[in-house]
């Protein structure tokens, strides 16, 4: 059900959609199918709140995140079991990073309002200058099914805590988390109308969101092709806009590395929540005189990653989302036969028996073989499939790995430190990992180059976007 005003409701329509379970391939709950009617009264209940939470106290609306921190650790397993069936990740997955990191996202914005700075200059003792930021109004947040109550409040916690009322839509791929998250918001007793949550369609509620003239900013996390579409409807509105969209992120291993470290963590950033990550480093790039060995043993452990039922305990590659998505990711591996490329292991739908019998399961999939402008290194495959490819030089790799649409993120393994730093700056992508990936620090900004998306989230740069920037010049 949708969350509006404070009271949980049905769509305007009446209608629902069929939400599935998928690593069993079978309905198991329905959501509100939402349209602009809902988006409507979502909008209207969000303005009539704005004026009070705005203003409110920056101490009480960090109290009010914090008990809603608290609430998601208080839920903590029944958010685990619904995201893993929701998603179809491992149950264990769900537990050590989505859930534990949506309440580190709360509570992370509820301390950092408190310390927010403004900026002051005394004009040559003519005036005074100052800045001042205010909480840009009703605010639209769109967020995607792969990591669902993680980056549902990624966007949130920071428009909650700049002050601004929020109007939010969840992927209807996984719904389960937004709806549990709305019964915390009411039981850690946040105002009515200052969240509100509208289930449904993209082309329908997303799009009423984008398009509403009273939306004033929209933060969306998905395709390219989505935001795309997004900004051609926000932008001739004037409307402020991020949008952290697809990668085909390269990960580049030098012969010098630790190679234990450099397969470990490469199995991890490939194949992770199916792939399904943004972040994932579906090219690995190995300089030549370690590409055997590397290509050796990072296929041996792909090999051994058990495909299962994300409840048990020894599962590390779960479900794909959706059967639509499970038949994209197999045409790409298809199109990587059609363009030349040998697939040493996986490339097949995984039958996984008991009640994952209908599961939507690919195996973790290498191909080899292939060069960087085909259509397997060029095109968002967003599942277990990667490619590795040999590099000669410093140069070679740098222009592979800049050599797509895409920058979101980047991955260097290296013992040699000038290298590190050498290649990092040549890197056209928005977040370089050295010797490492997924480390974050929320404290500073996250966002991609190109096709990958415009603005940044993440720390300081979240609370400003949601916020105006006001000058004040008084004469002394």
């Amino acid at each position: 059900m949708n969350y509006i005003d404070g009271q949980l409701v049905q769509a305007v329509s009446g209608g629902w959609l069929d939400n599935y379970n998928p690593a069993e391939g079978k309905v198991y709950g329905q959501i509100a199918d939402s349209d602009e009617r809902d988006v409507n009264g979502a909008v209207e209940a969000a303005k009539k709140a704005f004026p009070h939470w705005s203003q409110r106290p920056v101490q009480e609306r960090s109290a009010l995140l914090i008990k809603i921190a608290e609430g998601i650790e208080r839920e903590f397993e029944l958010l685990a079991k619904a995201e893993s069936e929701d998603n179809g990740k491992p149950h264990k997955l769900a537990r050590a990073v989505d859930i534990p990191r949506a309440a580190a996202n709360m509570r992370f914005y509820a301390t950092a309002i408190l310390h927010f700075e403004s900026q002051a200059y005394h004009t040559d003792q003519l005036a005074l200058n100052y800045t001042v930021r205010t909480p840009v109004g009703v605010v639209g947040c769109i967020s995607p099914w792969n990591l669902p109550l993680y980056l549902f409040t990624w966007k949130v916690a920071p428009a909650l805590a700049a002050g601004c009322t929020v109007v939010a839509k969840p992927s209807e791929l996984t719904p389960m988390t937004a709806y549990l998250f709305s019964k915390i918001c009411m039981e850690a007793g946040l105002p009515a109308g200052v969240l509100n949550i509208v289930h449904g369609l993209g082309p329908k509620a997303g799009q009423a969101i984008t398009g509403h003239k009273d939306v004033h900013a929209v933060s969306f996390t998905g395709g390219t092709a989505t935001g795309k579409r997004i900004a051609a409807t926000a932008a001739p509105m004037f409307k402020k806009l991020s949008l952290e969209l697809g990668g085909k992120n390269p990960n580049i291993i030098f012969a010098d590395c630790d190679l234990e470290q450099a397969v470990s963590v490469s199995i991890h950033s490939s194949f992770s929540n199916q792939g399904e990550i943004c972040l994932c480093g579906s090219r690995i790039l190995v300089e030549r005189p370690l590409y055997d060995r590397f290509v050796t043993e990072f296929v041996a452990r792909a090999q051994k990653l058990v495909v299962g039922d994300p409840a048990e305990e020894g599962t590390r590659v779960g479900a794909m989302v959706s059967e639509a998505h499970m038949e994209k990711v197999l045409s790409y591996i298809a199109l990587a036969k059609e363009e030349g490329g040998e697939i040493v292991t996986g490339g097949e739908r995984v039958a996984v028996p008991g009640r994952c019998k209908n599961g939507y399961f690919v195996a973790p999939t290498v191909v080899l073989g292939l060069g960087p402008q085909c259509r397997t290194n060029q095109e968002e495959i967003f599942g277990p499939v990667v490619t590795i490819m040999p590099f000669d030089s410093e140069e070679e790799a740098v222009g592979f790995a800049n050599g797509t649409a895409y920058g979101l993120s980047a991955t260097v393994w290296t013992e040699n430190l000038k290298r590190a730093h050498r290649v990092a700056h040549q890197l056209k992508s928005g977040i370089v990992w050295v010797n490492c990936w997924l480390l974050r620090d929320l404290r500073t900004p996250f966002g991609g180059m190109k096709q990958s998306g415009v603005g940044r989230e993440g720390g300081w740069e979240a609370l400003r976007f949601f916020t105006e920037q006001k000058n004040i010049c008084i004469k002394l």
